[in-house]
């Protein structure tokens, strides 16, 4: 099968196409048929490493210390065809359409994959008729992500959400997910971006290049900052008493930046990953198929181009998701 390999650390380039074998589903296994995956900012940061310094160590001790050796192929989002199940499978079936995510398994930029039924760090579900391959691929981990970090603000009807990076995969489903639950969401992005944040819902929105929002005087009751570039002291400051600041992307500072918070006022801060459940991964699948929510896709690359999408990807411009199509090279055969 074909498959993108990741030979080092580093640029785009060290992305390679290659005919590497084709996997076969273990016990308790699905062999999928992968029909899309995506380009996250976490995958191009991860490929150069370029992650917050305590992670590079072990993330060089589980992956390959002088360059990557156990993890081959990146790529975490996916949607695809279940071609067979392993033995003991009982919730899918070959001829399945499912999305999910690969989680620290990675392997999505390739043709066929294999996941566990029920991953222990992913998610699979079945897609059903009402998604189409491109954006189911495109909603697991941005989705997942945004419902994780709204919920844990107790984000409710009424209050005052601004959402900072709120361009992005992660950031177009908060806005949207901020909006279902009644919130009044201010988005701040480049100015490219401004457009596509009002046709998803955003109520108001701010170019960061010319206004920075701790500044005006405006005080909200949740903050997200999913680019993890707002001055923190003064975006603690912008909240209400009881005001919670999320933080999908947090540095060493964010620790006692939370201490600091937690003894001198009521504010809340929310840091740190989340964990992904199949419930949830339903709870979106359902949101978008009554057209509450949807994906946003920007780009569309063939799987050979995974570099150059890589590039883009970086370049910061993308609009909610950047979608591989991962053509197989027997679908003109028959």
């Amino acid at each position: 099968m074909r498959a993108i390999v990741w030979t080092d650390y580093g640029p785009p380039d060290v992305l390679r196409l290659a005919e590497v074998e084709k996997p076969a589903p273990k016990d308790g296994e699905v062999l999928i048929r992968v029909c899309a995956t995506t380009v996250t900012a976490g995958d191009c940061e991860i490929r150069q490493l370029k992650i917050p310094f305590l992670f590079r160590l072990p993330m060089r001790l589980y992956a390959g210390f002088l360059k990557p050796k156990r993890i081959r192929i990146l790529g975490q989002e996916l949607a695809g065809e279940v071609e067979e199940a392993g033995k003991g499978v009982r919730g899918f079936k070959k001829g399945d359409r499912v999305f999910g995510t690969t989680g620290t398994r990675f392997g999505a930029y390739a043709e066929y994959v294999c996941l566990p039924e029920k991953p222990d760090d992913g998610v699979l579900a079945i897609i059903t008729a009402g998604m189409t391959c491109d954006e189911a691929a495109a909603a697991p981990a941005g989705g997942l992500e945004a419902l994780h970090f709204l919920r844990k603000g107790g984000i409710g009807s009424g209050q005052k959400v601004l959402i900072n990076g709120a361009g992005g995969s992660i950031g177009t489903f908060a806005v949207q997910l901020a909006r279902y639950y009644g919130a009044e969401v201010t988005g701040v992005d480049s100015a490219g971006k401004l457009d596509m944040l009002r046709s998803i819902g955003a109520d108001h929105v701010i170019d960061y290049a010319r206004e920075d929002f701790t500044r005006n005087g405006e005080i909200y009751d949740v903050i997200f900052d999913v680019a993890g570039k707002s001055p923190l002291f003064r975006s603690i400051r912008s909240l209400t008493k009881n005001g919670r600041y999320l933080q999908a992307n947090p540095r060493l500072s964010h620790i006692a930046l939370w201490l600091w918070t937690s003894i001198s006022s009521g504010r809340k801060v929310v840091i740190g990953g989340s964990s992904y459940r199949n419930d949830d991964l339903i709870f979106l699948r359902e949101l978008i198929e009554a057209g509450n929510i949807r994906a946003v896709v920007d780009r569309r690359y063939p799987l050979e181009q995974v570099a150059e999408a890589h590039r883009y990807v970086e370049s910061g411009q993308k609009k909610g998701s950047v979608v591989i199509t991962v053509g197989h090279g027997d679908e003109k055969k028959g």
